[in-house]
């Protein structure tokens, strides 16, 4: 049940990060990122590269294993983050901001989730 669970919530960022953002096939990704205050006109697109290739990085991560406690909480203050600047900022370019809250709200439960059993699973190994 963890590989599955580690594979759902890599699989999200690897969508995110590297079809989204990386290979640019979900335009609204830069369009949100383009209406932050100050970044500039050409600033958008190397920052949504960046964001990207964090995403991706991210997903190899949780796929690892690798303290999965610290990636939860990585995972968690990335998600807050993007999800609070693309609101405040983005607003216009995101459909449906509700349903973008639940989602993330129910992808955190998971990220969570497999943070404890990993954990609870370690120290029944002890």
């Amino acid at each position: 049940m963890k590989w599955f669970a580690r594979g759902a919530v890599a699989i999200v960022w690897l969508y995110n990060g590297l079809w989204c953002k990386l290979l640019e096939r979900c335009p609204q990704h830069l369009d949100v990122v383009a209406s932050l205050p100050l970044l500039g006109s050409g600033g958008a697109r190397p920052l949504v590269r960046g964001i990207g290739a964090g995403e991706t990085l991210l997903a190899l991560w949780v796929l690892s294993g690798r303290s999965p406690r610290a990636a939860a909480v990585v995972q968690t203050g990335l998600l807050v983050a993007m999800n609070a600047g693309g609101l405040l900022w983005g607003r216009r370019w995101i459909p449906d901001p509700a349903a973008l809250a639940v989602q993330n709200l129910a992808f955190l439960a998971l990220v969570w989730s497999l943070a404890v059993w990993t954990r609870d699973d370690r120290k029944r190994s002890v």
